[in-house]
């Protein structure tokens, strides 16, 4: 979906794939069948943007098979899809019954990361649509925290260089400018915005910016306001936004708050809470072990990093922090220029939800996407832009 901003300028609006498990090219095909084209059809649109999740084994088809980056081509431009952007965190295992902490490895002191995150930057030069030059991916935030040290960080630090530098002879080849943003996350080495700015400006280059998960901002508490005026103070590029929300307790000391939050502790992902206190931010690295006893100090509110649908709030006694989610697209696209031009709503926690939440079918699955994605166009079309054919 495109819109216009007021400023003439265009922003992209798509919806993020890693919510259909696929780890080959044929799943990618399948999802493009099964479920984007679904949504569009839901949406009444022409042309649906999605934000594509390419695992390792169909990124490495696509970037070695010219014939297979053509027919993946051919096959968006039939079912009315575009991407401009891609979703480079998840490297493989995304559908697992068990992700956890597996989804931060590789990190960027492995060679694979740079090697894959260089084949999605191939691939998006080749898929985006004709009249757009710009591209965007995002990538995880350097390393998960632990085992981490100055020669992991150093080597991190130079693979991203080499990054910028491959991106650069890209666009001198193709035409087609691209973008790598950090995508900072609760228990990570970069766990939020600021923790952004000293290697972001020591990598100096303005190819490799920053990703800003609305989920991930408001679990670690971070005020909009003061993070993107600091991003935008830096100099650092927001090269694209997540929009998302993440679970909020109002009150977690109460045994009716436990009872609910304890149906959202569930094997699959990793949901980090944290909690403000008079000594700063706390934490767990998990839901569960926040409900332990004693773990996590409650008596200020609690939040953690489950996506949830954008369009339906949790039931009483807990909500989301969509809130959160207004403020910050207000200032990414809401002012005299956009921050940011490629905006992807990331629900990928639908088969994660409670039983009696989750989607039954298909079909369930796409309503409610495109409940997500009839939300962030209003909340577009509020701010000024107009929705374009």
């Amino acid at each position: 979906m495109r819109f216009r901003h007021p400023d003439g300028s265009t922003v992209h609006l798509a919806y993020c794939t890693n919510v259909h498990p696929a780890e080959t090219l044929d799943g990618v095909l399948a999802q493009l069948r099964d479920h984007c084209e679904p949504v569009r059809r839901r949406l009444g649109r022409d042309r649906l943007g999605i934000g594509l999740w390419l695992a390792k084994d169909a990124a490495h088809t696509l970037v070695s098979d010219p014939s297979a980056l053509r027919g993946l081509r051919t096959e968006l431009d039939r079912r009315g899809l575009e991407v401009v952007t891609l979703n480079g965190f998840p490297y493989e295992g995304f559908g697992a019954e068990e992700v956890k902490y597996r989804v931060y490895k590789p990190d960027w002191a492995d060679p694979e990361r740079l090697d894959h995150t260089t084949a999605l930057a191939r691939v998006l030069a080749q898929l985006l649509p004709d009249d757009v030059t710009e591209g965007s991916i995002s990538t995880l935030p350097l390393a998960w925290r632990t085992a981490y040290d100055d020669k992991r960080a150093a080597t991190a630090r130079k693979a991203l260089t080499t990054l910028a530098e491959r991106l650069d002879a890209l666009h001198e080849l193709t035409g087609r400018s691209l973008r790598v943003g950090l995508e900072p996350e609760p228990g990570c080495i970069v766990e939020t915005t600021a923790d952004a700015l000293a290697p972001l400006t020591a990598i100096g280059h303005d190819r490799i910016g920053i990703c800003v998960d609305t989920c991930h901002l408001a679990t670690s508490f971070e005020d909009p306001h003061t993070a993107l005026d600091a991003l935008t103070e830096a100099r650092v590029p927001v090269v694209k936004s997540q929009l998302s929300a993440a679970l909020h307790a109002e009150h977690p000391h109460l045994p009716e708050v436990r009872t609910a939050l304890a149906a959202f502790d569930e094997p699959r992902f990793l949901h980090q809470t944290r909690t403000r206190t008079s000594a700063g931010l706390r934490g767990t690295d998990d839901l569960g072990q926040a409900l332990a006893d004693d773990a996590l100090p409650d008596a200020s509110p609690w939040r953690a990093h489950f996506h949830v649908p954008l369009h339906a709030a949790p039931a009483a006694p807990l909500t989301s922090t969509l809130p959160v989610l207004r403020a910050a697209l207000a200032q990414l696209v809401g002012g005299p220029h956009p921050l940011t031009h490629h905006l992807e709503v990331e629900t990928y926690t639908w088969q994660a939800l409670p039983p009696e939440l989750r989607p039954r079918a298909r079909a369930q699955l796409a309503d409610g996407i495109a409940a997500e994605l009839t939300l962030a166009r209003e909340l577009l079309t509020d701010l000024g832009l107009k929705e374009l054919p």
